[in-house]
């Protein structure tokens, strides 16, 4: 977390769907919050130092408060345990100010949302947006039953205002049951713009189906990570500001040798998934783990995420 946190209040919890709860958070004064748009995420510091990254799912036009959905993983190492279970209205909690790996292209004649359980919700603040700008969407909601699913009646009041659509898929966890994604893909305008989030193997299947379609049309939002971090090490670090070299020993990342020898770095997922630790590079070439950076920007190599990508060359000398 870094030095710009901001320090919030629990306004409200709220039930949204089994095992899901949203929080309403807001300055103790009730003041402006920093703005953000919508697919925007934020960074709370839990628990033992723990650092998760919820997207926001109110509308971008509300500055008075940020709203987050939290679904209680049964294989949660804490986090969503800790906010289920101890998070209450009236506690203080460190908050990052809004970051935006998820944007929405809010011109496209045609947008097209996939969404798999809690993947909704940076969808939900999508939607909001598209509807007031009277821009035609169409959202696939995948969960394994309507009970799991969360921000219904917003979303039937959203399709209600006209020029949205919502198809329910509830597959009561049977494969035959689920959406099929090359179908939709297959059918979607050529010009449209296509967005999912969902859970690991629903988005690994999204991008196949769309493995045709123009980059710049497919947008993902990814939980969690799809490949380990690199931990070959074997490579120095020059720290161009800092006038340091570090060596990265086999078996750390990047980010731990620095957080080693004591340099403050902002850093939350560690999993290359919320660009928290986004550094530019210098010179070198990155080998990319992350899942922000679009292909066009890894290739570039001019920034990484140092918490899970490595180094192609044996030096890279990093802005920091």
């Amino acid at each position: 977390m870094d030095s710009g946190a901001l320090r919030l209040l629990v306004a409200a919890v709220r039930y949204e769907a089994i095992d899901v709860l949203s929080f309403e958070l807001c300055l103790p004064d009730r003041s402006e919050l920093p703005a953000f748009a919508a697919g925007a995420h934020i960074d709370l510091q839990l628990a033992n130092q723990m650092v998760r990254s919820y997207s926001l799912v109110n509308s971008q036009t509300e500055r008075h408060r940020y709203v987050i959905a939290v679904h209680k993983s049964p294989k949660s190492l804490g986090g969503s345990r800790f906010m289920h279970e101890d998070l209450r209205p009236g506690a203080i909690v460190s908050v990052s100010p809004p970051r935006n790996n998820f944007r929405l292209v809010e011109d496209a004649s045609s947008s097209i949302f996939i969404t798999g359980g809690i993947g909704v919700t940076p969808v939900l603040c999508m939607l909001d947006r598209l509807t007031s700008l009277e821009r035609p969407w169409v959202l696939h909601y995948c969960s394994r039953t309507r009970q799991d699913a969360a921000f219904l009646d917003q979303l039937r009041r959203l399709a209600a205002q006209g020029g949205g659509a919502i198809h329910f898929n509830f597959d009561q966890g049977r494969p035959e049951n689920r959406l099929d994604l090359r179908a939709v893909a297959e059918m979607a305008p050529q010009d449209a713009h296509l967005y999912c989030c969902g859970p690991l193997p629903m988005l690994e299947a999204f991008e196949a189906a769309c493995v045709s379609r123009a980059p710049e049309l497919v947008h993902v939002e990814y939980f969690a990570a799809k490949q380990a971090p690199s931990v070959e090490g074997g490579f120095v670090v020059e720290l161009a500001r800092s006038k340091r070299t570090v060596e990265v020993p086999r078996g750390m990342t990047i980010l731990d040798a620095l957080l080693e020898i004591g340099l403050k770095v902002s850093y939350s997922c560690a999993k290359g998934i919320c660009a928290s630790c986004e550094t530019r590079v210098l010179d070198g070439i990155p080998d990319h783990k992350d899942l922000v950076l679009t292909r066009a920007e890894q290739a570039g190599n001019k920034v990484m995420m140092i918490c899970c990508s490595g180094s192609k060359t044996p030096k890279l000398v990093l802005d920091l």
